[in-house]
């Protein structure tokens, strides 16, 4: 802490503190997020209903999910040798380009199952980025400040919740397939955007040119199989493999709501494909005022207790979802309050947990590992959730209500974890 700290604390907020600690790769790619985070959120709400416009049904969108749960599987082991051999910053850049950019230009021309799932099988390949931006994001930040850096992760996302009026009008004055397809075209320029500003401003990390002259000369099949000894490291450390079942469970959950919910409150509570642009507003702004206002002043434990909280209020929401009278907008509204609040306390710590449960030295190949198991394991729920969609809009918001049960077991089963400040 700075000699002049205790003076001006009461005016520094502990998120402005920690981006000002955390110069360089951190700050970089918090600043950037929105490049992603500002499209992404924008389609999010009317991407099931844009390929159930075109003609695909509810179980083909199960199996597009499944589907493409087994490549990602593949491509995330890759993740972490790429990780390794092409350095942290180069991996992010292959990942941004090819599993975004490319990706959302095959969806914005998409007319058919066989295009949507081209499109989604291309948006694989974000998986090799997925364990290089976790690398680049935290090897240079201080270890006691990754929950906040989470935190801004997370903001960076929500900040572009707030545009999402203007492709809920979009959509009622053009129809959902022209806007939809034009937010993907743009969504491919904003990720090339991105793609330059990290090659540019961000650097490679001391642990990954450790890491890429460690692997120099060392074959890809090589460090396939080292994965065999990597396997038993990981189901030896009982707090990764607690952090790891919440992180599965969440996966599921979240792959189902973005998928279900837009058709669930449109198809069987009968409100109007308009209210979709509102609900992402208000799971932001909820979200936002909770972590910038509120969090900082609640004296919780570092990780259990928010967590065992926030799965306490994404198990009420959607119990709250699954009993709504048709047509009430009241019930949907309840349910975005109490999931945003869930959110906000849940998935900053989640990251944060895996990440500290980690060994430095194999960071890219055990969250490569992390990576592939929870997509894997969480692959068959897709088709599932999907068939169950089929039978009864309700049924697959039940499922999630016994995956948040399951979850706050685990959490009642974890223990704290020391954290330790990075030196000087």
């Amino acid at each position: 802490m700075e000699p002049n700290a205790a003076k001006t604390g009461r005016r520094q907020h502990a998120l402005l503190q920690v981006l000002a600690n955390n110069k360089g790769n951190p700050r970089t790619l918090i600043l950037i997020e929105p490049l992603w985070g500002i499209p992404y959120n924008l389609i999010t709400p009317f991407a099931t209903l844009y390929m159930y416009t075109l003609g695909v049904t509810d179980v083909q969108i199960g199996l597009i999910l499944s589907v493409t749960m087994v490549v990602q599987v593949i491509i995330a082991f890759l993740g972490g040798i790429l990780t390794d051999k092409l350095g942290r910053k180069f991996t992010t850049m292959l990942g941004d380009f090819f599993g975004w950019a490319i990706a959302c230009l095959v969806w914005a021309v998409s007319q058919n199952f066989w295009m949507f799932l081209a499109a989604a099988v291309l948006n694989c390949f974000e998986q090799v980025n997925q364990t290089a931006w976790f690398c680049l994001l935290i090897e240079d930040a201080n270890p006691g400040d990754l929950v906040e850096i989470y935190t801004w992760v997370t903001i960076g996302g929500l900040v572009a919740v707030f545009f999402a009026p203007l492709s809920g009008l979009f959509v009622n004055a053009y129809s959902i397939v022209p806007v939809v397809r034009v937010l993907y075209f743009l969504f491919a320029l904003t990720m090339v955007a991105k793609t330059l500003i990290t090659f540019r401003f961000c650097h490679e990390t001391g642990q990954g040119r450790i890491r890429r002259e460690q692997t120099r000369g060392v074959s890809v099949l090589q460090m396939l199989g080292d994965y065999r000894q990597l396997i038993p490291s990981l189901l030896r450390s009982p707090g990764l493999v607690k952090a790891m079942a919440v992180s599965v469970i969440l996966y599921i959950t979240t792959m189902i709501n973005n998928s279900f919910f837009s058709l669930y409150v449109t198809q069987r509570l009968g409100l109007s494909e308009n209210f979709l642009a509102l609900f992402p507003i208000l799971n932001a702004s909820v979200m936002l005022i909770f972590m910038v206002g509120l969090q900082h002043r609640l004296h919780f434990e570092r990780f259990r207790m928010p967590l065992w909280i926030g799965l306490t209020l994404y198990g009420a929401g959607a119990l709250v979802l699954i009993l709504a009278p048709l047509g009430s907008l009241t019930a949907v509204l309840l349910y975005v309050f109490l999931t945003a609040v869930g959110a906000a306390l849940v998935n900053p710590r989640k990251d944060a947990l895996l990440q500290l449960n980690l060994d430095a030295q194999e960071r890219a190949r055990m969250n490569a590992l992390i990576i592939a198991s929870t997509v894997a394991l969480s692959s068959p729920f897709g088709y599932l959730a999907g068939l169950l969609s089929s039978l009864d809009r309700r049924l697959p918001f039940v499922f999630s209500f016994l995956l948040f049960a399951a979850a706050m077991l685990v959490v009642a089963r974890i223990r704290e974890p020391q954290v330790t400040e990075q030196p000087e």
